[in-house]
């Protein structure tokens, strides 16, 4: 769900496979004491990756059946949420319907952003496009790399605005509109990706209208962020793996029409806007 804001050092997490089971960790966290931050993802990216190889320290039933990969997202209000870390490796025969749509709307030099594992930057490369992946999670970059991305960056998409790089594709997948993240940061982030774009340029994103949803949990959350004066479907999350977890930040679920809010004083317009799988969106942004 969330690709690109992973941050804080590599770190080595949790039992790992080969553990005797009732053994204490060789490395980990101390019981009854909250995660430790670090690189949460980019190990959850490396035990995906052993997942998919059937090597490499991954999770196992007694050190010796492997079991799934899973990441846990978790919400400042107590929810939480696990997520098969495999459709991070997933190529696009196993993508969904409005992702493989959005793929055809990326063309010229892409930069995808929130890039995990590459997985969009390794389709693109299949068809002959020049890509950039980029992500702020340093194993993440590095996975990637493994994979086959020619072309990856560790980096915000604010530093690498001053890199004089340019490119015709902003990719926002896996649901990455939500790294706008606020009212307060959607400005900031659309002027950083104008910075770097070239004339005609476009942004591919696909995001999620909140508003959509009868579970009390989640509209409860809503009405939450209205009486604190946030955007009601502005999240609050983490992501953990084993004994880790990234810093919290924010991820904005928003309608079509607060994005066209969010987007109304920037470089960029809302030009069009896929629909047809609903409350899923993708939509394009070009350059005013």
């Amino acid at each position: 769900m969330v690709d690109e804001l992973r941050t804080g050092p590599p770190g080595t997490a949790g039992p790992r496979a080969g553990d005797a089971v009732g053994e204490v960790p060789r490395v980990g966290y101390a019981l009854g004491e909250a995660p430790r931050v670090g690189d949460a993802f980019g190990e959850l990216m490396r035990a995906a990756l052993a997942e998919r190889a059937g090597r490499g320290p991954r999770p196992t039933y007694a050190g010796r059946v492997p079991r799934p990969v899973i990441e846990i997202v978790e919400r400042d209000d107590g929810f939480i949420n696990g997520v098969p870390a495999a459709r991070y490796l997933a190529g696009p025969a196993e993508w969904y319907d409005w992702e493989r749509r959005a793929l055809d709307r990326c063309d010229g030099h892409v930069l995808d952003v929130g890039a995990g594992a590459g997985r969009v930057a390794l389709a693109l490369q299949d068809r002959g496009a020049q890509v950039t992946a980029l992500d702020i999670s340093p194993g993440t970059v590095e996975v990637a790399a493994q994979l086959g991305v020619r072309d990856t960056v560790c980096t915000t998409v604010d530093d690498h605005a001053r890199s004089g790089r340019r490119y015709d594709t902003f990719a926002f997948f896996g649901n990455n509109l939500g790294l706008l993240e606020s009212r307060q940061r959607a400005p900031v982030l659309l002027a950083a990706l104008a910075a770097q774009a070239r004339p005609g340029a476009r942004i591919v994103a696909q995001g999620t209208d909140p508003y959509g949803t009868t579970d009390p949990a989640h509209l409860a959350y809503h009405q939450h962020n209205r009486d604190r004066g946030r955007l009601p479907g502005q999240l609050r999350i983490r992501s953990r793996y084993e004994g880790l977890a990234t810093p919290w930040f924010d991820y904005l679920l928003c309608s079509v029409e607060e994005l066209d809010q969010l987007v109304h004083d920037s470089p960029w317009r809302i030009g069009t806007v896929d629909a047809a799988d609903a409350p899923i969106y993708v939509a394009e942004l070009v350059l005013r």
